[in-house]
C-alpha cells in the first residue's frame, strides 16, 4: 500500500492519459483501492483460517484452505485499479502468485501492480504484468500452474474466457460482466437527493461503469420534479481536458462509443422519448477529444435500446411508473443483474423490494458503490462468482480436509 501511495502521481497521470479519466478522479480511484486493500487484509485471518469441526469421539476433523497456485487476473480499462485489486490482494494473501493481463487500453496499470509489490519487498514473480494479445490468453489459461481465472469485462469476453477454461482445465472462474442497473424513485422519496445521487451514479467516469445507473423509474407523483432536478445536475458537468482541475467528465475511452450512444439516443427520440439534455457526440469546447455530452431523456420505455441494452456512457433514460409493482416488473425486465436501488424513506419497503428484484446488490438511497465488506456478485448475464468480502477468498483457495483418528487401536 505504501508503495502505491508513493507512486500515486505517476499512476493517476498514467490512467488519465490511457483512458481519459480526469486526474482528480484517478486519484480517487487510488483511494478506493486503498480502502479495499485494508478491508481484505482485515478479513483475511478469519477467511483463511482452517475450519475446525467439533470433536467426534476419537476423530479430529479440519478443513484447510490452500492456495490454488497461479491466479490469472484479466482486468478492464474502466476502473483499472479497483477491478484488479479485487482479485490481486485476496489471491496474494491466500498464498498465490498472480499474473495480471490488463486491457490493452490500460497496460501500465498491470506494470504499476508489479512495480508496487517489488518495491514492497515481494519476491520477483509473485505479481507479474502479463502483456499479450487476446489470442494468447487461451494459451495462458491452458497452463497447468493456473488454478483460477478472474475476468471483468464484456459478456462476449466472459463467454470466451469461460469457454477457454472449460476447454482446457477443471478450474473455476469468476466473471463480472455487463450491467444495465435500474433505480426506482418512490412517491415518498427525497426527490432532490434522488436526482443528485442517480445522476452522479449515471455520469461518473463518463458513464463507463458496470454498476452505473442506466435507467430510472420514477413514481408519477414525482416525475416532473425529478426530471427538472436531474436536468440541473446533468447540465452542471464540465467536459474537457482530464488534467484540468475544473473538468468533471473526461472523454470516452472506446472509439466506437460516441456513435453507439448516438444511435441509442436517436432510436429513443424516434420512438417518443423527450430529449432534455445533451444527446450529441463531438469534441469539448476547445475542439478536442472524443466526448458525448451528458444526456437525459424522459418518456422512455422498453421498446427503446437505451432502456434494455447496456450503454456504458453518459446517457440516462427515465420512465414514469404507477407504483411498486410497475417498477419491479420493469427493473426485472433485463438480461443483467449487478445492482439496483430504490430511493424511499421507508426502510421496510426497501427491504421488501430488495427481495423482489433480481440483482446481486440492492441499495436504499444510494447507488454505484462497492462496500468491500460485502460480496460483489451478479445474476443473469452479469456473470458468476464473487469478489470482495470474506467470500472473495473462495475462488483463490482450494479446500483440503485433514481427518485424523487419534488412537488407531480404539
Amino acid at each position: 500500500m505504501e508503495a502505491i501511495k508513493a507512486d500515486a502521481d505517476r499512476i493517476a497521470n498514467d490512467i488519465s492519459g490511457m483512458m481519459g479519466k480526469p486526474v482528480a478522479h484517478a486519484r480517487g480511484e487510488i483511494g478506493g483501492m486503498m480502502e479495499r486493500c485494508e478491508m481484505m487484509m482485515a478479513l483475511a485471518p478469519k477467511a483463511l483460517a482452517p475450519d475446525v469441526l467439533p470433536a467426534k469421539d476419537n476423530f479430529v476433523r479440519t478443513i484447510e484452505k490452500d492456495p490454488v497456485g497461479v491466479v490469472l487476473c484479466i482486468a478492464p480499462w474502466n476502473y483499472p485499479l479497483l477491478t484488479t485489486v479485487n482479485c490481486v490482494v485476496p489471491a496474494v494473501l491466500a498464498g498465490n502468485a498472480v499474473a495480471i493481463k490488463h486491457s490493452p487500453r490500460t497496460p501500465l496499470c498491470a506494470d504499476a501492480f508489479e512495480r508496487a509489490f517489488l518495491a514492497a519487498g515481494a519476491p520477483e514473480g509473485l505479481v507479474t504484468a502479463l502483456h499479450c494479445g487476446h489470442g494468447e490468453v487461451e494459451d495462458v489459461i491452458a497452463r497447468e500452474a493456473v488454478g483460477f481465472v478472474s475476468f471483468t469485462g464484456s459478456v462476449r469476453g466472459g463467454r470466451e474466457v469461460y469457454g477457454a477454461v472449460a476447454k482446457h482445465r477443471f478450474i473455476d472462474a469468476t466473471l463480472e460482466l455487463g450491467g444495465k442497473d435500474p433505480a426506482y424513485v418512490a412517491e415518498d422519496a427525497d426527490v432532490a437527493a434522488a436526482a443528485a445521487g442517480l445522476v452522479d451514479g449515471a455520469m461518473w467516469n463518463a458513464g463507463q461503469s458496470c454498476c452505473g445507473i442506466e435507467r430510472v423509474y420514477v413514481h408519477e407523483s414525482n416525475y416532473d420534479e425529478f426530471l427538472a432536478a436531474a436536468k440541473a445536475e446533468v447540465d452542471a458537468f464540465v467536459l474537457g481536458d482530464p488534467a484540468a482541475a475544473a473538468t468533471s467528465m473526461g472523454p470516452l475511452a472506446l472509439p466506437g462509443a460516441p456513435a453507439f450512444l448516438q444511435g441509442q439516443v436517436d432510436d429513443a427520440v424516434a420512438k417518443g422519448a423527450t430529449l432534455l439534455a445533451g444527446g450529441a457526440a463531438g469534441p469539448d469546447a476547445s475542439g478536442k477529444g472524443r466526448f458525448f455530452t451528458p444526456t437525459l431523456l424522459g418518456d422512455c420505455d422498453h421498446a427503446m435500446s437505451l432502456m434494455v441494452d447496456e450503454s456504458f456512457g453518459p446517457v440516462l433514460g427515465v420512465a414514469k411508473v404507477a407504483g411498486d409493482d410497475d417498477a419491479v416488473e420493469l427493473m426485472n425486465d433485463s438480461a443483467y443483474g449487478l445492482s439496483a436501488c430504490v430511493f424511499t424513506k421507508d426502510h421496510d419497503r426497501a427491504l421488501a423490494l430488495s427481495k423482489r428484484v433480481a440483482t446481486g446488490t440492492f441499495f436504499q438511497n444510494r447507488c454505484d458503490y462497492l462496500d468491500p465488506a460485502l460480496p460483489w456478485t451478479g445474476v443473469k448475464n452479469t456473470g458468476k462468482g464473487v469478489s470482495l468480502s470474506e467470500h472473495g477468498f473462495r475462488g483463490v483457495t482450494r479446500l483440503r480436509n485433514f481427518h485424523a483418528k487419534l488412537d488407531a487401536s480404539a
